[in-house]
């Protein structure tokens, strides 16, 4: 994590240092929209920044900061206390606490400077460079920050309960505290969108179940959970702090959905995504049906209904990403939504499948039959650039991404000897999804819409591809599938993480799935804590490569699910048991990646230095892992379970699983 302390309320987030400031070095600042609201916060106590005695979140949603004076060290001991609590909803709410614990009367300046830079998100990895006017509006006990560009307005009210000094960078307290004197102030920081002043719906002393939560509270969220049975203790720990982490994360993008759903993660993807939202949907969906049900909804209604190359936009496509800052509103950058994103298509046909497995929930999957088959025919049409049956990736957009697969870094589609890939692109797991969609979808037409010859041409399309995709991708020479073909339309013949997610799709014939399996479990590949992105023994590979060999959470959750699928119940306990060992080596807190260093005898996993934490599929990656270890299933009329358990987890069960209006146990 980038900062100390995090506070997420959906799409408004506010990341600062340890002591509750805000210095922007590089995700910090107070985040609404897409939109940093605040860069600069910074408390100073007679000029300095006080000396923190103690730090922590509270709630994903509430933090306390104590700390005396700058002068405090060994022989010195200031008489005076600081606390700052913080609470976010919508705006930010906070409270400071001086304490004067002597019986000398005594004088203080308290000052709390701030500012904002309004830097769109897409811009804040970086300086963010600004074409509108910022300009500073000071009034009494309140003060509101403003940027204007062209007609785009965005706007930062800061508002004081007690009386102060207010400069345009800060707002100054002169305090007398008597002895054993206390004085305290209370400061609400409200983003302007619109027009509209957004309050803070948190107030004073906000600790616990704060008012005017949107949606379930954070302990209706987990008493709704399935409760896990473990003599585990990492396990039961990790599965408690996912389901907090994916509370945290929820948000609406926009009205009229039947539930919240989860964003990317922090700092960087507070927002919706195809791929990211529909992978965690698929997840939770035993846990939070609901969620994966909002997922659904938004995304079909965000649907691309034309075409428009500079967002790679065609008809049926589902989006990519969806931001709501500046550089989209104005359209410097496409997306608004961007829709550069093979992978989010097909996951949405999955996702509906298993979603109508669960929940049996006929009329939502009646209502989005026009958007699967939107989808499925922008899958057998302008997913196939060249009709060869495949699904490739070309970006058309002058600001798209150059992959469109799950791994969409520039040089993540790379030969085994580190050359990089031209384009078009067919990525191997983008073939499986299109295997499994058809599949999918087949059943649906069958069972939902009683189109029975759609389903007879989907299933006779998809075995067609099935032996099309072994002939053309399987490289004897090396002994696995090819991460890709080219332009050229010849493999590219890297060994990566991809060819394991083939396994979750079903696209591996049964005689091959033995061979991958066992490519898989090589050195060169398992860490011990998890799969590699890419072979050690590969010319582009790197332990802290983006998608070149480090290990993803929830890549390795999918792989170890795919083994179960062909029956390797051990190897893919094995799998699930070191993600949980990794776990408890983060705080019980998977981040989004991780190094790709080998486990040794220290068995420490090694943090990449910009992993999002907390992050919505690393967070979903352990309840999936419990699917792995249950073996648990919807069949067609009961909940199926077949549980693998390793000795080194122990007992493990599920009471209150969801499945089709009810609940069911597993492994009690």
């Amino acid at each position: 994590m980038p900062s100390d302390l995090s506070l997420i309320d959906g799409s408004t987030y506010f990341l600062s240092t340890e002591n509750g400031d805000i210095e922007v070095k590089s995700g910090e600042g107070f985040f609404h929209a897409d939109m940093r609201h605040l860069s600069t916060w910074q408390l100073l106590i007679d000029g300095e920044p006080m000396y923190v005695l103690a730090s922590a979140c509270v709630d994903y949603f509430s933090a306390r900061v104590v700390g005396t004076l700058a002068s405090a060290g060994p022989g010195t001991n200031p008489p005076i206390t600081i606390t700052r609590d913080r609470f976010i909803a919508g705006g930010v709410h906070e409270d400071l606490v001086v304490t004067n614990n002597s019986e000398k009367a005594c004088k203080l300046t308290l000052e709390l400077c701030f500012g904002s830079d309004f830097g769109d998100i897409l811009q804040c990895r970086s300086q963010p460079k600004k074409d509108g006017k910022v300009w500073v509006e000071p009034e009494e006990q309140e003060v509101t920050l403003t940027y204007k560009r062209g007609d785009y307005r965005r706007g930062t009210t800061i508002t004081f309960n007690e009386p102060c000094q207010i400069e345009r960078d800060r707002a100054i307290f002169k305090l007398e505290l008597g002895p054993r004197g206390e004085w305290s102030t209370c400061i609400d920081v409200a983003p302007v969108v619109d027009g509209e002043t957004r309050r803070p719906r948190r107030r004073c002393g906000s600790f616990g179940q704060p008012e005017g939560e949107r949606g379930p509270s954070l302990d209706e969220w987990l008493d709704a959970s399935p409760t896990i049975e473990t003599s585990n203790v990492t396990l039961a720990r990790t599965y408690r702090q996912s389901l907090v982490d994916l509370a945290s994360l929820r948000f609406e993008p926009f009205e009229g959905l039947s539930a919240s759903l989860t964003a990317g993660g922090l700092p960087w993807f507070m927002a919706l995504f195809g791929r990211d939202s529909l992978t965690t949907a698929y997840q939770i969906l035993p846990f939070q049906p609901l969620s994966t049900k909002a997922t659904l909804e938004a995304l079909a209604r965000l649907q691309a209904t034309e075409d428009d190359p500079f967002r790679d936009a065609e008809p049926g496509k589902i989006l990519h990403e969806l931001r709501l800052g500046e550089l989209a509103a104005l359209g410097d950058e496409p997306h608004s939504p961007y829709y550069g994103s093979h992978e989010s298509t097909p996951l949405f046909l999955i996702v509906l499948d298993e979603y109508d497995r669960w929940t049996g929930d006929r009329d939502l999957v009646r209502s989005l039959e026009p958007a699967a088959r939107a989808a499925l025919r922008w899958l057998e049409d302008e997913g196939d650039l060249d009709g060869d049956g495949y699904i490739e990736y070309r970006k058309r957009s002058p600001k798209g991404l150059d992959n469109q697969g799950w791994k969409d870094s520039e040089n993540a589609i790379v030969f085994a000897d580190g050359r990089l890939a031209e384009p078009p692109i067919a990525t191997c797991e983008l073939q499986g999804y299109a295997y499994d969609a058809r599949v999918r979808t087949a059943r649906l037409a069958r069972t939902v819409w009683s189109d029975v010859p759609l389903a007879k041409r989907l299933e006779a399309d998809a075995e067609a591809l099935r032996e099309r995709f072994d002939r053309d991708f399987w490289i004897a020479r090396r002994g696995h599938y090819a991460l890709a073909l080219d332009g050229a339309k010849q493999p590219v013949d890297a060994m990566t993480s991809n060819v394991g997610q083939l396994l979750w799709s079903g696209i591996v014939p049964e005689e091959r799935a033995e061979a991958v399996v066992s490519r898989l479990r090589q050195p060169d590949m398992f860490t011990g804590f998890g799969i590699r992105t890419m072979s050690s023994e590969d010319g582009a590979y790197n332990p802290i490569e983006y998608h070149n060999g480090t290990v993803w959470p929830h890549d390795t959750a999918l792989i170890a699910e795919g083994m179960r699928r062909y029956g390797f119940r051990e190897q893919a306990s094995r799998l699930v048991l070191a993600l949980i060992d990794a776990a408890g080596k983060f705080d019980h807190r998977l981040p989004e990646l991780f190094a790709g260093i080998a486990r040794d005898e220290a068995a420490m996993p090694v943090r990449y230095p910009t992993a999002s934490s907390p992050q919505a599929w690393a967070a979903g990656a352990p309840l999936l892992g419990l699917r792995t270890l249950l073996g648990f299933d919807p069949g067609d009329d009961e909940l199926m379970a077949d549980p693998h358990v390793p000795d080194a987890i122990g007992q493990l069960g599920l009471r209150g699983l969801r499945f089709r209006g009810a609940t069911r146990d597993v492994g009690v």
